[in-house]
């Protein structure tokens, strides 16, 4: 599932809610300094929210996990969480590269694409590569995140980037996650058919009147270059970004995620790096992978070259 790396800070207009920080207590500053850090008092991030194919701008706040986030957003539009595919950050469009994550950018704006249209299409498998890269949102929809040029995938033009994946074979595969789908295709014998149930995103043209939907609250603004990193367990924190060659690294661990797992997500490719970060040869990082992510059961190829990436940000050869 996707992270929140921001862009550039874009001008917004006086009816978008704006991220805040806490009400005024009533502690002097020394005082509050004084508290252990866990006492002491947190900002109050509120994040701006629309529906990717319109509506009005809603605010959600006081979350520490993507299912957690999903029921705000739903909750500020009246609509089912369940209905929620994916959300992306700072644009209404299909963007995979911006896809929210475990991580949201603290002035980014988040987008939330819901269901739309459901289709189904049967698909002759005459090679043994479909060709597709699959992710997932975090609470139980996989989606197609990419489909390779060329690829027996591509020729199916009714199947598109940003897909939820419903149904294989008549198998429901909602609560799957991203590897266990990506395994179930690879799967499929090839000289034979399939089946796939998808739902693809509602698009613009599919929408009532933007009018009424959303519920909005004022504030001052804060600015900042950090992210809040969501977690499954514990309160959420605010992270500085990575630095420009951790992001490099992550981004390769990414790549050879989909090389060798036919999956793309960032979050796990996060977790990889800094699993390995303060590692100090391959056996070390391999124990703390079998420790931490053991259930991946990753091939020693991809482990080698994972820290072969980790190794060449830590000596700054990454370009």
């Amino acid at each position: 599932m996707p992270l929140g790396l921001r862009g550039k800070k874009k001008a917004r207009s006086k009816d978008v809610s704006k991220l805040m920080e806490g009400e005024p207590i009533s502690q002097s500053a020394g005082s509050a300094q004084s508290l252990p850090l866990e006492l002491q008092p947190k900002p109050r991030l509120v994040f701006h929210t629309q529906l990717a194919h319109g509506s009005a701008t809603g605010t959600v706040e006081g979350f520490s996990s993507i299912h957690e986030l999903y029921a705000k957003i739903a909750q500020a539009f009246d609509i089912s969480p369940s209905e929620i595919l994916y959300c992306t950050l700072s644009t209404p469009k299909i963007d995979m590269e911006r896809l929210l994550g475990a991580q949201i950018g603290l002035e980014d704006l988040i987008f939330a694409h819901v269901k739309g249209i459901q289709k189904e299409v049967n698909v002759y498998k005459s090679e043994d590569a479909l060709g597709l890269t699959i992710t997932d949102n975090g609470v139980g929809y996989a989606f197609i995140k990419r489909i390779k040029y060329g690829s027996l995938m591509d020729s199916e033009k009714s199947v598109c980037v940003g897909d939820h994946i419903e149904e294989i074979n008549g198998q429901n595969i909602v609560g799957w996650r991203h590897y266990d789908v990506a395994k179930k295709l690879k799967e499929l014998k090839k000289d034979q058919s399939f089946s796939l149930k998808l739902i693809e995103p509602k698009k613009a043209f599919e929408i009532q009147p933007r009018s009424g939907a959303g519920k909005t609250t004022g504030g001052k603004i804060t600015s900042g270059k950090g992210t809040l990193r969501l977690r499954s367990k514990g309160p959420a924190t605010v992270e500085e970004l990575p630095s420009e060659s951790d992001e490099k690294a992550i981004k390769k661990v990414d790549s050879l995620l989909e090389l060798y797992l036919g999956i793309r997500d960032i979050e796990l490719a996060t977790t990889i790096f800094q699993a390995g970060k303060d590692k100090l040869n391959p056996d070390e990082f391999a124990v703390a992978l079998d420790e931490g992510l053991g259930d991946f059961a990753f091939p020693d190829e991809f482990v080698f070259d994972v820290w072969g990436a980790i190794d060449d940000a830590k000596q700054g050869r990454l370009q």
